[in-house]
């Protein structure tokens, strides 16, 4: 995964300016920080905080690594050969035997492949539309080795978009609630629910747009409202395609907002 690397006046804010440019939820990121800030004379700022981030990869390690790195640690710590090639000598006390490992019969997530984790999903998505007796389908695309897009399609779904996709927003976070239930590892999860997304992401470009044609006209910046960082990067990349406007975030989440300034 490609790392990003920002600055700000405190770490935070150096990581808000990440996830911003990857447009990711903070728990979908990994961070690396690589300056802390620093304090000047009469508390002026002397050096920013720098931070590098990615989106957290979700891919685990094949199982034959696992059972040849298991192998290796074996062999090192028991009968193997020493330094030099000799092998060490054996104990004279026999040791314990170990106490049987418990199992719980299922999988942790990082064990199962991306139909398993797909099946998962389908089945909470198809659950939820059967309580709230809805009439959609539960379409699943594998788009890579690491992420899931889960559709419901049909008509009268606006129940489980919510105002401003709140509600929608809150059914990606369950499902994907499900796939970490063991800790990170599992799939990265998106959730559409009659084209919503896209249709978010058509209206943001064309509103980008006009805010950034009035900030063109007056000169003055413009605050918008707070959004998620999906929403922040997509507001971001047009305005990137703008000339003489640009932008900035500022506030922290889930009250962050984008703000577009002359440039």
């Amino acid at each position: 995964m490609e790392w990003v690397e920002t600055t700000g006046r405190t770490v935070e804010e150096a990581k808000d300016a990440a996830l911003d440019q990857l447009g990711v939820d903070e728990h979908d990121a990994e961070f690396e920080v690589l300056e802390e800030a620093k304090s000047g004379l009469f508390g002026r700022l002397r050096q920013e905080a720098r931070v590098r981030a990615r989106v957290r990869p979700t891919r685990p390690r094949p199982k034959l690594d696992r059972r040849d790195r298991r192998r290796r640690g074996e062999g090192a710590s028991g009968g193997g050969a020493g330094a030099g090639g000799e092998s060490a000598p054996a104990s004279t006390k026999s040791a314990p035997a170990p106490a049987p490992a418990k199992t719980t019969g299922a999988k942790p997530m990082q064990d199962l492949d991306l139909d398993a984790q797909a099946a998962l999903v389908r089945s909470f998505l198809e659950g939820l539309v059967d309580a709230f007796d809805a009439e959609a389908r539960v379409r699943i695309e594998l788009v890579d080795e690491e992420t899931i897009e889960a559709h419901l399609d049909g008509s009268d779904l606006g129940l489980l978009i919510g105002p401003k996709g709140n509600t929608l927003q809150a059914v990606q976070e369950l499902a994907r609630a499900i796939l970490q239930k063991d800790g990170p590892g599992g799939a990265r999860l998106r959730v559409d629910v009659g084209g919503y997304r896209e249709r978010r992401k058509e209206a943001l470009e064309r509103f980008t747009h006009q805010v950034a044609e009035q900030v063109l006209a007056s000169g003055s910046p413009t605050s918008l409202e707070p959004m998620s960082p999906a929403d922040r990067k997509i507001v971001h990349d047009t305005v990137n395609e703008i000339d003489g406007v640009r932008t900035t975030s500022e506030g922290e989440e889930p009250r962050r907002r984008v703000v577009i300034l002359p440039d």
